[in-house]
Protein backbone atom coordinates (compact mmCIF):
# COMPACT_ATOMS: atom_id res chain seq x y z
CA UNK A 1 0.00 0.00 0.00
CA UNK A 2 2.89 2.34 0.76
CA UNK A 3 4.25 1.80 -2.77
CA UNK A 4 0.84 2.41 -4.33
CA UNK A 5 0.34 5.67 -2.45
CA UNK A 6 3.90 6.91 -2.86
CA UNK A 7 5.85 9.28 -0.59
CA UNK A 8 3.53 12.02 0.58
CA UNK A 9 0.74 10.39 -1.47
CA UNK A 10 2.44 11.61 -4.68
CA UNK A 11 1.27 8.55 -6.65
CA UNK A 12 -2.29 9.21 -5.49
CA UNK A 13 -2.06 12.84 -6.61
CA UNK A 14 -0.66 11.75 -9.98
CA UNK A 15 -3.65 9.46 -10.51
CA UNK A 16 -5.93 12.44 -9.89
CA UNK A 17 -3.94 14.58 -12.32
CA UNK A 18 -4.28 11.91 -14.99
CA UNK A 19 -8.01 11.62 -14.23
CA UNK A 20 -9.01 15.11 -13.06
CA UNK A 21 -12.73 14.27 -12.88
CA UNK A 22 -12.33 11.70 -10.10
CA UNK A 23 -11.40 11.94 -6.45
CA UNK A 24 -9.18 9.26 -4.85
CA UNK A 25 -9.18 8.85 -1.08
CA UNK A 26 -7.08 6.44 0.98
CA UNK A 27 -8.16 5.11 4.35
CA UNK A 28 -6.02 2.39 5.81
CA UNK A 29 -5.65 -0.31 3.13
CA UNK A 30 -8.68 0.84 1.18
CA UNK A 31 -8.87 3.23 -1.77
CA UNK A 32 -12.12 4.94 -2.69
CA UNK A 33 -12.58 6.45 -6.17
CA UNK A 34 -15.53 8.76 -6.67
CA UNK A 35 -16.87 10.49 -9.78
CA UNK A 36 -18.76 9.66 -12.97
CA UNK A 37 -19.05 5.92 -13.62
CA UNK A 38 -16.91 5.94 -16.82
CA UNK A 39 -14.23 8.13 -15.26
CA UNK A 40 -14.12 5.94 -12.16
CA UNK A 41 -13.77 2.80 -14.30
CA UNK A 42 -10.76 4.24 -16.16
CA UNK A 43 -9.10 5.43 -12.94
CA UNK A 44 -9.76 2.05 -11.30
CA UNK A 45 -8.02 0.28 -14.19
CA UNK A 46 -4.98 2.47 -13.65
CA UNK A 47 -4.98 1.76 -9.90
CA UNK A 48 -5.17 -2.00 -10.53
CA UNK A 49 -2.19 -1.83 -12.93
CA UNK A 50 -0.19 0.19 -10.42
CA UNK A 51 -1.01 -2.35 -7.73
CA UNK A 52 0.21 -5.23 -9.92
CA UNK A 53 3.46 -3.39 -10.63
CA UNK A 54 3.96 -2.68 -6.93
CA UNK A 55 3.49 -6.39 -6.17
CA UNK A 56 6.15 -7.30 -8.74
CA UNK A 57 8.63 -4.85 -7.19
CA UNK A 58 8.52 -2.26 -9.99
CA UNK A 59 9.70 1.14 -8.78
CA UNK A 60 6.73 3.51 -8.95
CA UNK A 61 7.03 7.24 -9.45
CA UNK A 62 4.82 9.92 -11.03
CA UNK A 63 6.44 9.37 -14.44
CA UNK A 64 5.71 5.63 -14.32
CA UNK A 65 2.07 6.36 -13.45
CA UNK A 66 1.73 8.80 -16.35
CA UNK A 67 3.30 6.33 -18.78
CA UNK A 68 1.00 3.60 -17.47
CA UNK A 69 -2.02 5.77 -18.11
CA UNK A 70 -0.79 6.52 -21.65
CA UNK A 71 -0.49 2.79 -22.33
CA UNK A 72 -3.98 2.12 -20.99
CA UNK A 73 -5.38 4.76 -23.32
CA UNK A 74 -3.49 3.43 -26.37
CA UNK A 75 -5.67 0.98 -28.36
CA UNK A 76 -4.04 -2.43 -28.71
CA UNK A 77 -1.18 -1.65 -26.34
CA UNK A 78 -0.08 -4.32 -23.83
CA UNK A 79 -0.75 -3.78 -20.16
CA UNK A 80 1.56 -1.37 -18.29
CA UNK A 81 2.59 -4.19 -15.97
CA UNK A 82 3.78 -6.19 -18.99
CA UNK A 83 5.77 -3.26 -20.38
CA UNK A 84 7.14 -1.53 -17.29
CA UNK A 85 7.52 -4.73 -15.27
CA UNK A 86 10.00 -6.39 -17.66
CA UNK A 87 13.48 -6.51 -16.14
CA UNK A 88 16.50 -6.49 -18.45
CA UNK A 89 19.30 -6.17 -15.95
CA UNK A 90 19.69 -5.71 -12.21
CA UNK A 91 22.98 -4.23 -11.10
CA UNK A 92 24.29 -2.15 -8.23
CA UNK A 93 20.84 -1.94 -6.63
CA UNK A 94 19.11 -0.70 -9.81
CA UNK A 95 16.84 -2.52 -12.22
CA UNK A 96 16.98 -1.51 -15.88
CA UNK A 97 13.71 -2.00 -17.75
CA UNK A 98 11.81 -0.42 -20.66
CA UNK A 99 9.70 2.53 -19.57
CA UNK A 100 7.53 3.13 -22.65
CA UNK A 101 5.79 1.06 -25.31
CA UNK A 102 8.33 2.20 -27.90
CA UNK A 103 11.19 1.07 -25.67
CA UNK A 104 9.47 -2.27 -25.06
CA UNK A 105 9.11 -2.84 -28.82
CA UNK A 106 12.75 -1.83 -29.31
CA UNK A 107 13.99 -4.30 -26.69
CA UNK A 108 11.82 -7.08 -28.15
CA UNK A 109 13.23 -6.33 -31.62
CA UNK A 110 16.79 -6.70 -30.28
CA UNK A 111 15.87 -10.14 -28.92
CA UNK A 112 14.26 -11.25 -32.17
CA UNK A 113 16.69 -9.95 -34.83
CA UNK A 114 20.38 -10.26 -35.61
CA UNK A 115 20.74 -6.58 -36.55
CA UNK A 116 18.54 -3.92 -34.96
CA UNK A 117 18.59 -0.20 -35.67
CA UNK A 118 17.34 2.05 -32.86
CA UNK A 119 16.53 5.45 -34.36
CA UNK A 120 15.13 8.32 -32.33
CA UNK A 121 15.78 11.63 -30.57
CA UNK A 122 17.92 12.24 -27.51
CA UNK A 123 16.68 10.81 -24.24
CA UNK A 124 14.76 7.83 -25.63
CA UNK A 125 17.13 5.24 -24.14
CA UNK A 126 18.46 3.94 -27.46
CA UNK A 127 22.05 3.49 -26.32
CA UNK A 128 21.35 2.69 -22.68
CA UNK A 129 18.94 -0.15 -23.46
CA UNK A 130 21.26 -1.52 -26.15
CA UNK A 131 24.10 -1.55 -23.62
CA UNK A 132 21.90 -3.25 -21.03
CA UNK A 133 20.95 -5.97 -23.52
CA UNK A 134 24.63 -6.40 -24.41
CA UNK A 135 25.64 -6.84 -20.76
CA UNK A 136 22.70 -9.23 -20.26
CA UNK A 137 23.84 -11.34 -23.22
CA UNK A 138 27.37 -11.51 -21.80
CA UNK A 139 26.12 -12.50 -18.35
CA UNK A 140 23.91 -15.23 -19.86
CA UNK A 141 26.91 -16.46 -21.90
CA UNK A 142 25.04 -15.89 -25.16
CA UNK A 143 28.20 -14.20 -26.49
CA UNK A 144 31.83 -14.21 -25.43
CA UNK A 145 32.67 -10.59 -26.19
CA UNK A 146 31.19 -7.08 -26.19
CA UNK A 147 32.34 -4.56 -28.78
CA UNK A 148 31.18 -0.97 -28.23
CA UNK A 149 32.05 1.63 -30.82
CA UNK A 150 31.37 5.20 -31.95
CA UNK A 151 32.58 7.37 -34.81
CA UNK A 152 35.00 10.10 -33.73
CA UNK A 153 33.67 12.65 -36.18
CA UNK A 154 35.16 15.87 -34.83
CA UNK A 155 38.68 14.44 -34.93
CA UNK A 156 38.22 13.09 -38.42
CA UNK A 157 39.01 9.57 -37.09
CA UNK A 158 42.68 10.68 -36.96
CA UNK A 159 42.74 11.86 -33.38
CA UNK A 160 46.27 13.06 -34.04
CA UNK A 161 45.93 16.71 -33.12
CA UNK A 162 44.72 15.99 -29.58
CA UNK A 163 47.38 15.87 -26.84
CA UNK A 164 48.18 12.76 -24.87
CA UNK A 165 48.32 9.02 -25.51
CA UNK A 166 45.93 7.25 -27.88
CA UNK A 167 43.69 6.30 -24.96
CA UNK A 168 43.56 9.92 -23.81
CA UNK A 169 42.79 11.07 -27.36
CA UNK A 170 39.78 8.80 -27.88
CA UNK A 171 38.42 9.01 -24.33
CA UNK A 172 36.20 12.09 -24.90
CA UNK A 173 34.40 10.34 -27.76
CA UNK A 174 33.93 7.02 -25.98
CA UNK A 175 33.24 8.39 -22.49
CA UNK A 176 29.43 7.95 -22.73
CA UNK A 177 29.93 4.23 -23.38
CA UNK A 178 32.34 3.91 -20.45
CA UNK A 179 29.85 5.75 -18.22
CA UNK A 180 27.00 3.42 -19.19
CA UNK A 181 29.17 0.36 -18.53
CA UNK A 182 30.10 1.78 -15.13
CA UNK A 183 26.42 2.02 -14.21
CA UNK A 184 25.74 -1.58 -15.18
CA UNK A 185 28.83 -3.35 -13.87
CA UNK A 186 31.10 -2.96 -10.87
CA UNK A 187 34.09 -0.73 -11.68
CA UNK A 188 36.62 -3.45 -10.84
CA UNK A 189 34.81 -5.88 -13.14
CA UNK A 190 34.79 -3.36 -15.99
CA UNK A 191 38.57 -2.98 -15.68
CA UNK A 192 39.04 -6.76 -15.61
CA UNK A 193 36.80 -7.40 -18.62
CA UNK A 194 38.53 -4.68 -20.65
CA UNK A 195 42.02 -5.87 -19.73
CA UNK A 196 41.12 -9.37 -21.00
CA UNK A 197 39.43 -7.98 -24.14
CA UNK A 198 36.07 -9.45 -23.16
CA UNK A 199 34.78 -5.88 -23.40
CA UNK A 200 36.24 -3.66 -26.08
CA UNK A 201 35.46 0.05 -26.46
CA UNK A 202 37.02 1.54 -29.57
CA UNK A 203 36.49 4.12 -32.32
CA UNK A 204 34.69 2.94 -35.43
CA UNK A 205 37.87 3.25 -37.53
CA UNK A 206 39.31 0.33 -35.55
CA UNK A 207 36.64 -2.05 -36.88
CA UNK A 208 38.00 -2.12 -40.44
CA UNK A 209 39.39 -5.47 -41.61
CA UNK A 210 37.89 -7.46 -38.72
CA UNK A 211 35.31 -10.23 -38.51
CA UNK A 212 33.42 -10.19 -35.21
CA UNK A 213 32.33 -13.71 -34.26
CA UNK A 214 30.39 -14.64 -31.12
CA UNK A 215 30.17 -10.97 -30.19
CA UNK A 216 27.55 -8.43 -29.20
CA UNK A 217 28.35 -5.25 -31.11
CA UNK A 218 26.85 -1.82 -30.40
CA UNK A 219 27.43 1.12 -32.74
CA UNK A 220 26.41 4.40 -31.10
CA UNK A 221 25.92 7.84 -32.74
CA UNK A 222 25.53 6.06 -36.08
CA UNK A 223 24.09 9.18 -37.73
CA UNK A 224 27.70 10.41 -37.88
CA UNK A 225 28.94 7.50 -39.97
CA UNK A 226 29.45 7.97 -43.69
CA UNK A 227 27.70 5.50 -46.03
CA UNK A 228 31.08 3.79 -46.57
CA UNK A 229 31.69 3.47 -42.82
CA UNK A 230 28.21 2.03 -42.24
CA UNK A 231 28.72 -0.59 -44.94
CA UNK A 232 32.14 -1.41 -43.49
CA UNK A 233 30.70 -1.80 -40.01
CA UNK A 234 27.73 -3.97 -40.95
CA UNK A 235 29.92 -6.32 -42.97
CA UNK A 236 32.01 -7.03 -39.84
CA UNK A 237 29.15 -9.30 -38.67
CA UNK A 238 30.37 -12.81 -37.92
CA UNK A 239 28.80 -16.10 -36.83
CA UNK A 240 26.94 -16.10 -33.52
CA UNK A 241 26.99 -12.32 -33.30
CA UNK A 242 24.36 -9.65 -32.83
CA UNK A 243 24.49 -5.96 -33.75
CA UNK A 244 22.59 -2.94 -32.45
CA UNK A 245 22.99 0.38 -34.27
CA UNK A 246 21.70 3.54 -32.57
CA UNK A 247 21.44 7.12 -33.74
CA UNK A 248 19.41 10.27 -34.22
CA UNK A 249 19.02 11.19 -37.90
CA UNK A 250 18.12 14.77 -36.93
CA UNK A 251 21.58 15.40 -35.41
CA UNK A 252 24.06 14.67 -38.20
CA UNK A 253 27.44 16.34 -37.56
CA UNK A 254 29.13 15.24 -40.79
CA UNK A 255 30.34 18.17 -42.94
CA UNK A 256 28.83 16.57 -46.05
CA UNK A 257 25.56 15.70 -44.33
CA UNK A 258 25.59 12.31 -46.10
CA UNK A 259 24.72 10.01 -43.18
CA UNK A 260 25.28 6.27 -43.39
CA UNK A 261 22.39 5.77 -40.99
CA UNK A 262 19.98 7.63 -43.26
CA UNK A 263 21.12 5.61 -46.25
CA UNK A 264 20.90 2.31 -44.37
CA UNK A 265 17.29 3.02 -43.40
CA UNK A 266 16.48 3.22 -47.11
CA UNK A 267 18.73 0.49 -48.47
CA UNK A 268 18.21 -2.22 -45.86
CA UNK A 269 14.50 -1.78 -45.06
CA UNK A 270 12.65 -5.03 -45.68
CA UNK A 271 15.61 -7.42 -45.32
CA UNK A 272 14.79 -10.38 -43.08
CA UNK A 273 16.48 -10.39 -39.67
CA UNK A 274 17.20 -6.64 -39.87
CA UNK A 275 14.76 -4.44 -37.95
CA UNK A 276 14.37 -0.67 -37.73
CA UNK A 277 12.87 0.49 -34.42
CA UNK A 278 11.78 4.13 -34.46
CA UNK A 279 11.46 5.94 -31.14
CA UNK A 280 9.71 9.31 -30.75
CA UNK A 281 9.35 12.11 -28.24
CA UNK A 282 6.78 9.92 -26.45
CA UNK A 283 9.66 7.60 -25.52
CA UNK A 284 11.84 10.32 -23.95
CA UNK A 285 12.59 9.32 -20.36
CA UNK A 286 14.74 12.27 -19.33
CA UNK A 287 13.37 15.52 -17.94
CA UNK A 288 9.87 16.23 -19.27
CA UNK A 289 11.24 19.36 -20.97
CA UNK A 290 13.38 17.17 -23.27
CA UNK A 291 10.25 15.77 -24.90
CA UNK A 292 8.91 19.29 -25.47
CA UNK A 293 12.26 20.42 -26.89
CA UNK A 294 12.28 17.48 -29.32
CA UNK A 295 8.74 18.29 -30.47
CA UNK A 296 9.59 21.98 -30.89
CA UNK A 297 12.59 21.25 -33.10
CA UNK A 298 10.62 18.68 -35.10
CA UNK A 299 7.93 21.28 -35.80
CA UNK A 300 10.62 23.85 -36.69
CA UNK A 301 12.27 21.45 -39.14
CA UNK A 302 8.89 20.64 -40.71
CA UNK A 303 8.20 24.36 -41.26
CA UNK A 304 11.63 24.83 -42.85
CA UNK A 305 10.98 21.85 -45.12
CA UNK A 306 7.72 23.45 -46.30
CA UNK A 307 9.51 26.75 -46.99
CA UNK A 308 12.23 24.95 -48.96
CA UNK A 309 9.67 23.12 -51.08
CA UNK A 310 7.83 26.36 -51.78
CA UNK A 311 11.03 28.03 -52.96
CA UNK A 312 11.85 25.10 -55.24
CA UNK A 313 8.36 25.21 -56.75
CA UNK A 314 8.37 29.00 -57.12
CA UNK A 315 5.71 29.37 -54.45
CA UNK A 316 3.32 26.98 -56.23
CA UNK A 317 1.96 23.64 -55.00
Amino acid sequence: MVSVLGPGDQILRTIEREHPRVRVLARGNQLTISGHRDDVARAELLVREITEMAKSGTLLDPQAVSRSNQLLETPGAPSPAAVLGESILTSRGRTIRPKTLGQKNYVDAIDEHTITFGIGPAGTGKTYLAMAKAVQALQHKEVSKLVLTRPAVEAGENLGFLPGTLTEKIDPYLRPLFDALGEMLEPDLVVKLMSTNVVEVAPLAYMRGRTLNDAYVVLDEAQNTTPEQMKMFLTRLGFGSKMVVTGDITQVDLPSGASGLKQASRVLEGIDDIHFAYLTSKDVVRHTLVSEIVDAYTAHDARNQVRTERKKSGGRF
